[in-house]
């Protein structure tokens, strides 16, 4: 298990779980980001990621991203 971050470009990965407090969590499952869903890196822009979930693509922070466990 390891941070959405260091995860690798273009790779398919499951969400294994979600770190920070209460709000934060509600914030990225209402993104999408859920427990056993499929996420994949599309970019890195400036530390910040553009991420495929579901079928949207969402950017995310380097802060957020190392709360996402893959």
């Amino acid at each position: 298990m390891m941070p959405l971050n260091l995860a690798e470009k273009g790779q398919p990965q499951i969400i294994k779980r979600l770190g920070g407090n209460p709000e934060v969590k509600k914030h990225l499952e209402d993104l999408g980001f859920i427990v056993g869903g499929e996420i994949s890196i599309i970019n890195s822009l400036g530390g910040n990621l553009i991420v495929k979930v579901r079928e949207s693509r969402v950017a995310v922070s380097d802060e957020l991203a190392r709360k996402i466990m893959v």
